[in-house]
């Protein structure tokens, strides 16, 4: 299978494959299980199986939907429409030493990185996110101040996520940092980097072209709650 062919429904091909032990659901549905990010994947995007999750999802429950303008089904309410791009990492390999002050977060730095997470809003996250790839913080003492992470994977296609910085602590190019570390690491094992960034964020957008990343594709992205 091409890396176009599974970026196009990566969720659903991470869910089904390397990331399908924290996954639930059935036939053509899937959702990270409860405490993972939020977000559901469908084996036909187009038409997602929503009745197949009924069982899976809680009321209430809100989720990420990536490549889906149809109607709401019965059951569950639109909170937000947007679009975002999908980019590929195109460039060479990041220097070594770009970031030696990175520390990897393990799960005692899970409150702490979510904390910067729900005030930094970088993205789908939740208490556990942590555990699905390698995360890099920095630190100024014993805060958490940036982060940058790894979340959806299939093929040799892996995601880099969770990228944010604390307000008082943007400018000083920190995630940045993080982000070509993860890259190095990344391109030494054989995978090719990928991410999500949202329409709207022009400025992050613009630094990840400067960076080396390129627009692969642009997909419509909703937000939705069980009832």
């Amino acid at each position: 299978m091409t890396t176009t062919h599974l970026l196009d429904n990566i969720v659903w091909h991470t869910l089904t494959g390397p990331h399908a032990q924290f996954a639930s659901g059935q036939r053509g549905a899937r959702r990270y299980a409860e405490g993972f990010s939020p977000i559901l994947g469908f084996e036909d995007g187009l038409r997602p199986d929503f009745a197949a999750l009924q069982s899976h999802c809680a009321a209430g429950e809100h989720f990420y939907v990536e490549g889906w303008r149809g109607d709401i089904p019965d059951g569950w309410r639109l909170d937000a429409e947007q679009t975002m791009h999908q980019m590929l990492w195109d460039a060479p390999l990041p220097r070594a030493g770009a970031c030696p002050e990175a520390v990897p977060l393990a799960a005692q730095h899970a409150p702490a990185a979510l904390e910067l997470a729900s005030l930094t809003r970088p993205g789908p996250f939740g208490p556990r996110t942590t555990e699905l790839g390698e995360y890099l913080g920095w630190f100024e003492g014993p805060r958490l101040v940036a982060m940058a992470g790894e979340r959806m994977c299939a093929g040799t296609l892996r995601e880099i996520s969770g990228v944010c910085t604390h307000p008082a602590f943007q400018g000083r190019g920190l995630a940045r940092r993080l982000m070509l570390e993860l890259l190095r690491r990344q391109m030494q094992r054989g995978e090719q980097p990928f991410l999500h960034v949202m329409h709207d964020n022009v400025h992050a957008r613009a630094l990840y072209a400067r960076m080396g990343f390129r627009d692969h594709r642009e997909t419509p992205v909703r937000v939705v709650t069980r009832l």
